[in-house]
């Protein structure tokens, strides 16, 4: 059995029931699942891997990402597509995404990964919709286990094209037969249900304006036979709205409970222009949202209505959205842009604090992915914690509160993250991957696919 003791933390956030913070803390964990929280004096002195923080470090729960598209990486800031709304935005980048490889899959999600670890995200989703070549989604499952952050791949589809009325070229979408075929492959392939797990399978199929109707509900019924959860986009700015009306006769939300998908089991992206009936179902039914801030504001998509959500109890996390459409992948940031858009939609400035934000953060985004075993520091939880210096520059004059510093100052990178009790970020610096060399990797293959070569 191998330990780990963090100690001499300076605020730790554990995000329990009480929402308490320690000061002059130590985490004690072994067999990668926290044994202990407390005053440093009061926990074990010795460990196989001890971390002296100094007194100098707030420690918090891993942040959760519960929105991405990773292979994104590879197309951002796209001149073509710089200044588009959502489905402009597509149009322009259909082509392009038409010649993804297996090895761009590979490297775009380490790219990611290494961004969304540097940034204090412990857990991370991808909506992973794009088959074209050899893709699978066996590449992305495998990047994320080499580089080590907890993943949740969801395999998503698109089976509706142009031709059928659809807004993808026909030659991106897949056979609706292979579709299922391929869920029911990966999901008995890679899903784990056990706690703790590093690797988990959803079922995703991409919008109501990509698939049909029956894919929708075809794939509710075997994520639901598997225990699976199951993702989509839904009402991510006005044009997805009037698509549901003119195809469905229904708006978003009303769509979405005809399909079969609303539930603790699902969970939409972006969910910005969600009707007031909706949100009040949605809130009854324990259906969740991933909030995607920097990437609604990119398109042009509008401010979703957060704390209204969270107001009638819809379960809400953050999502960073994809590379080529925030194209940011930094989930503090992520925070912060989510604490000043409620404020600014509401017209208070109270209507969002930081520590309300980054709860949203780390509980929330446990919640919206099923998961009661991370998200907070505490017996019994996974050892899955970030810490941040606040012997830094940015967070100078503002010792008196660092933890909202978190969010009103500035955090370029955490100092530390553990994942599953594994040393991931150390001093700033990722241990799983050569970030230059992936870098150099990433510049190569995003050249040749966006110039076609």
């Amino acid at each position: 059995m191998s330990t780990l003791l963090v100690r001499n933390i300076h605020t730790l956030v554990t995000m329990n029931a009480q929402r308490e913070e320690l000061r002059n803390a130590a985490i004690f964990v072994r067999d990668r699942v926290i044994e202990k929280v407390g005053p440093t004096s009061e926990l074990p002195a010795v460990a196989d891997e001890v971390l002296d923080l100094h007194d100098r470090h707030v420690v918090l729960p891993g942040l959760v990402n519960t929105h991405h598209h990773f292979y994104q990486t590879l197309t951002r800031a796209v001149p073509a597509a710089q200044n588009c709304s959502l489905f402009e935005w597509l149009k322009t980048l259909y082509p392009i995404w038409s010649r993804l490889t297996a090895e761009g899959v590979y490297v775009s999600t380490q790219m990611c990964a290494a961004e969304l670890m540097l940034s204090g995200c412990t857990t991370s989703s991808d909506h992973l919709y794009l088959f074209p070549n050899d893709v699978t989604l066996d590449e992305e499952i495998r990047a994320a286990r080499d580089i080590g952050i907890r993943f949740h791949a969801c395999r998503g589809s698109m089976s509706v094209g142009e031709s059928l009325g659809g807004l993808p070229p026909d030659r991106l979408v897949e056979n609706e037969e292979h579709i299922l075929r391929d869920s029911r492959r990966v999901i008995e392939q890679f899903h784990d249900s056990a706690p703790y797990a590093m690797a988990r399978v959803a079922l995703a199929p991409c919008s109501p304006f990509s698939v049909s109707p029956a894919l929708m509900r075809e794939s509710a019924a075997l994520a639901r036979s598997y225990g699976v959860r199951l993702h989509t986009h839904l009402a991510e700015n006005q044009s997805d709205v009037e698509y549901s009306l003119a195809q469905f006769g229904l708006e978003p939300g009303a769509y979405a409970e005809a399909a079969g998908w609303v539930g603790p089991d699902v969970w939409h992206a972006h969910c910005v222009r969600l009707s007031d009936s909706a949100i009040s179902l949605f809130g009854q039914t324990g259906t969740g949202v991933a909030h995607c801030p920097c990437s609604n504001l990119r398109l042009a998509s509008g401010l979703a209505p957060v704390r209204k959500m969270r107001a009638a109890g819809v379960p809400v996390g953050l999502g960073a959205d994809g590379a080529a459409s925030n194209d940011a992948t930094h989930l503090l940031g992520e925070a912060r842009q989510a604490m000043l858009i409620a404020r600014v939609l509401d017209s208070d400035a109270a209507a969002m604090t930081a520590r309300e934000a980054l709860e949203i953060a780390t509980l929330g985004g446990a919640r919206v992915l099923g998961r009661d075993d991370i998200g907070r520091i505490e017996p019994g939880a996974a050892a899955d914690f970030i810490t941040v210096d606040i012997d830094r520059p940015s967070f100078a004059g503002a010792q008196h509160d660092p933890v909202a510093a978190l969010l009103l100052c500035h955090v370029d990178w955490v100092d530390y993250s553990f994942i599953n009790g594994r040393r991931i970020v150390d001093q700033g610096r990722l241990t799983t991957v050569e970030l230059p060399a992936l870098v150099r990797r990433v510049n190569r293959l995003s050249a040749a696919m966006v110039n076609g070569m």
